[in-house]
């Protein structure tokens, strides 16, 4: 598996930065919108809990896991940008993903943040 399946974030032309800071450096909050979050909630599939459980006991790390989770969260992530784009966004600050158990069915995954439509500061030389 390559770097990609283990990694996420957005690309560089993203038209809603999502950022983990409370502000941006070269820009002023004109508007907060409010809090917008993405959510989705993964089962295991029977084939991953065997070979996990059989990993688990030799050591190391759990690959397929890794993969679905990091799918998991690049899809809660796509689902905030969609609420804060929707909402008139064009940033969300202080982001953060919340992972917690869903009732023993599987992983509920919440992307959450702050939109806010971000301005340039513009240089007074």
């Amino acid at each position: 598996m390559g770097i990609e399946e283990y990694g996420g974030g957005q690309g560089p032309q993203a038209d809603v930065l999502v950022v983990t800071t409370n502000d941006v450096p070269g820009y002023r909050v004109r508007e907060v919108i409010g809090e917008v979050f993405g959510l989705t909630v993964r089962s295991r599939h029977l084939g991953s809990q065997i070979g996990a459980g059989l990993k688990s006991m030799v050591g190391g790390e759990l690959r397929g896991l890794t993969k679905t989770l990091v799918q998991t969260r690049n899809q809660a992530m796509d689902r905030l940008v969609d609420q804060a784009r929707a909402r008139g966004a064009n940033a969300v600050l202080a982001f953060r993903f919340d992972v917690t158990e869903a009732a023993g069915a599987g992983t509920e995954v919440c992307a959450y943040g702050t939109a806010v439509i971000l301005d340039a500061i513009l240089d007074k030389e």
